[in-house]
């Protein structure tokens, strides 16, 4: 994949992840023309790989308010929307076109439960700019390939 200038500010934003947040380590991960493919490993203060819960629950200190006060620090929600936020605002930088807006609302993540599946995801990762000719968000791409299955 062959980043123009808007991926290599994501690219960076990326990799300056772990700067950002220290419980970060970065594994593999492809920036792609309509998305990308990351593994976060979050570790704890030994240093030690944990897991996530299914839901990042809000923050609210207050137990008087109800209005949340957004993802709980250090988090794979605030950790990727950081990330967003840091590359939108740059871009928007960059094409003068402030407030507008790049990413989807929201964004997928699997918990990655054994070093088979760690394996699985890695290669995926490596080969999806191999499945771009084909992929339906891809305005040049043969859909009908794609549609058939091949």
């Amino acid at each position: 994949m062959v980043l123009n200038q808007y991926g290599h500010v994501a690219q960076h934003c990326w990799v300056d992840i772990p700067r950002h947040f220290p419980n970060v380590v970065l594994d593999e991960f492809v920036i792609m023309p309509n998305h990308m493919h990351g593994i976060i490993v979050l570790l704890d203060a030994n240093h030690i790989a944990v897991g996530a819960t299914h839901a990042s629950p809000l923050q609210n200190n207050d137990s008087i308010s109800t209005r949340p006060q957004g993802p709980k620090k250090q988090s794979i929600s605030s950790i990727v929307g950081s990330f967003k936020s840091a590359v939108t605002k740059r871009v928007n930088q960059m094409r003068d076109t402030p407030g507008a807006k790049l990413w989807q609302r929201n964004y997928w993540e699997h918990i990655i439960r054994d070093e088979n599946e760690l394996k699985r995801i890695r290669e995926y990762i490596a080969n999806n700019p191999l499945q771009w000719e084909w992929d339906r968000e891809n305005p040049n791409a043969d859909n009908s390939l794609a549609e058939a299955g091949i």
